[in-house]
């Protein structure tokens, strides 16, 4: 009888087709994503036009000495109230400067400040919201309380009180709008903490032992930037119009120096003769607070479908 015998060697499994092929088709998905992705953007002109004017504007802002070498705070009074034309796109003012080289040149601090606006008011208002939601008790009492007396003022008069009280400029008027898109940013973070401090995961990270710092940190923080995010992107456009608002009133950058809201506000005594004076500056605000709201829209919806 002849006696059987047992392999005991240890074989290496060949590869299966679809894990030789799995790299491969991974790359085709993401470049099939990418080109559905271009079409859907095409399929949206509006889109297409608002991130064109908003990386021209952007352009502008960091290098606009390629886009307009002409000095902008240099008068010329020999050329004062030129209606637009080939020699100056937007015309002159009343010392015969060029606006369009003062509208390029303006785009850095009229972005800038607004940029800063709703970084100070996503920090703040995160960390009051986020202290809110997870604190509760006499200290959630006080912080929503405080935030819905904020809620109850415009925010054009609180940027006003605040501004007032700092004094002029454009930093100080970019604090100003922070402040006041503060109430916003803590009330939806605040319910955003709620809500994920109640999922299994946030609770088994509490019994386990984890601290309650850590848990804020590590799991509730990265589950509620998602909303919080959205609404920076559409609170820039607000704070694009409320230091241009803020400038136009005074209390923005002083003259010489070029500023939209200000430009708006030189001009607003000669729109009857000189139309272009006002009325270009005004349509490249108009055109940049549309562009960065479309955008926004567009991010925001992408996120919540």
């Amino acid at each position: 009888m002849a006696e059987s015998t047992i392999d005991l060697s240890v074989r290496t499994p060949e590869p299966a087709p679809a894990e030789q092929e799995q790299s491969p088709d991974r790359a085709a998905r993401l470049r099939a994503g990418a080109r559905r992705r271009l079409r859907s953007w095409l399929r949206q002109p509006g889109l297409v036009l608002a991130v064109l004017v908003l990386l021209t504007v952007l352009a502008w802002a960091l290098a606009p000495g390629l886009f307009a070498p002409r000095d902008p705070l240099r008068a010329d009074p020999a050329h004062i109230f030129e209606p637009p034309g080939p020699g100056a796109w937007f015309g002159t003012d009343y010392l015969g400067r060029d606006l369009y080289s003062r509208v390029v040149h303006g785009a850095s601090l009229s972005l800038r400040a607004p940029v800063v606006a709703v970084a100070l008011g996503l920090v703040s208002g995160t960390t009051v919201g986020l202290l809110a939601g997870a604190l509760g008790g006499w200290v959630d009492a006080l912080l929503m309380r405080a935030v819905d007396v904020l809620l109850a003022i415009p925010g054009i008069l609180v940027s006003l009180a605040v501004v007032t009280a700092l004094g002029f400029g454009t930093v100080h008027v970019a604090v100003a709008v922070g402040l006041a898109s503060l109430p916003g940013f803590a009330r939806i973070t605040r319910a955003q903490v709620l809500r994920v401090l109640g999922e299994p995961y946030v609770e088994a990270a509490t019994a386990s032992g984890v601290r309650r710092p850590v848990v804020l940190l590590t799991h509730v923080l990265p589950n509620v930037r998602g909303p919080v995010l959205s609404l920076a992107a559409l609170e820039l456009g607000t704070a694009v119009l409320a230091v241009a608002a803020l400038g136009f009133l005074g209390f923005g950058a002083q003259p010489p120096t070029p500023e939209w809201g200000s430009m708006v506000s030189e001009g607003r005594d000669y729109l009857g003769d000189y139309w272009w004076f006002t009325t270009l500056p005004g349509l490249t605000l108009a055109l940049v607070t549309l562009s960065v709201n479309r955008i926004a829209r567009s991010v925001t919806h992408r996120r919540t479908h």
